[in-house]
């Protein structure tokens, strides 16, 4: 697509034997959540991995905002506006909430801020700390230590760490493990209203917030891409039912 913000062009990694991307081709246009579906080791986060640039692909190629990116490094890719959160929460447990996330800002920031200044004194990482807090619904929790807040609000305060770092896009590893229902719907709120916003990239495993917020959907199974389109038409998939959804799931998903 032309207008792509995110382009995948038939990337291809092995590892060893095991084809973990089998000639992935994906295109995400701008303002889109695009929903990655498939089943454990379907190659959903070796996906996102070279994406992001900690996984580098065989071949193929993945064009952000017109710019090949296949060969730059992590940190270059998040300057260009591409952001993460990880399958498995990944903060740091004894520091507050607003810590983690001003980490967030000062790493994006690169070293334009003093070595020797106590980082909780710098405004200038601190305020926008604040409103990505703010952003997903966790000012109230902003003093708090992260290994006292529960779960559910880890999962929201990594993606305030991705908005910290003023993405343009998001890529979101399963938001919604280890959620129970309450925490999850609070979630879908979170990304129905992030999605107004951002072009979002999502892998999840709970379907019903998958076809609850995904403008397209792509299955992906052994690696290679088995079908993309629209949530009505992968309920409709044949092949996809049988290779992933299952009879139990799509009563599920068709409600």
């Amino acid at each position: 697509m032309a207008d792509a913000l995110l382009s995948v062009e038939g990337i291809t990694k092995r590892f060893g034997g095991v084809l973990a991307s089998d000639g992935i081709t994906l295109s995400l246009p701008a303002g889109e959540l695009h929903a990655i579906i498939g089943p454990n080791g379907a190659g959903k986060t070796t996906l996102i991995g070279q994406l992001t640039g900690e996984i580098t692909p065989n071949s193929g190629r993945i064009i952000f905002d017109g710019q090949d990116i296949t060969a730059l490094p992590t940190y270059q890719r998040s300057m260009r506006g591409l952001a993460r959160s990880f399958q498995i929460t990944s903060l740091f447990a004894d520091f507050t909430a607003l810590d983690n996330v001003a980490l967030a800002v000062q790493a994006h920031a690169g070293n334009s801020f003093h070595f020797w200044r106590n980082a909780r004194t710098e405004e200038e990482l601190r305020a926008p700390a604040r409103a990505a807090l703010e952003r997903v619904g966790l000012s109230h929790r902003a003093d708090n230590l992260v290994s006292s807040i529960s779960h559910g609000e880890q999962r929201q305060l990594e993606i305030a760490m991705a908005l910290a770092t003023n993405p343009r896009m998001l890529l979101l590893d399963e938001p919604m493990a280890g959620m129970g229902p309450e925490e999850s719907a609070r979630m879908v709120k979170l990304l129905l209203e992030l999605k107004k916003q951002y072009t979002i990239l999502l892998i999840e495993h709970d379907m019903e917030a998958v076809f609850a917020l995904a403008d397209r959907i792509s299955v992906l199974v052994y690696g290679r891409v088995i079908a993309t389109g629209l949530p009505d038409a992968i309920r409709a998939n044949a092949e996809v039912r049988q290779a992933y959804l299952g009879e139990q799931e799509a009563v599920v998903v068709n409600g």
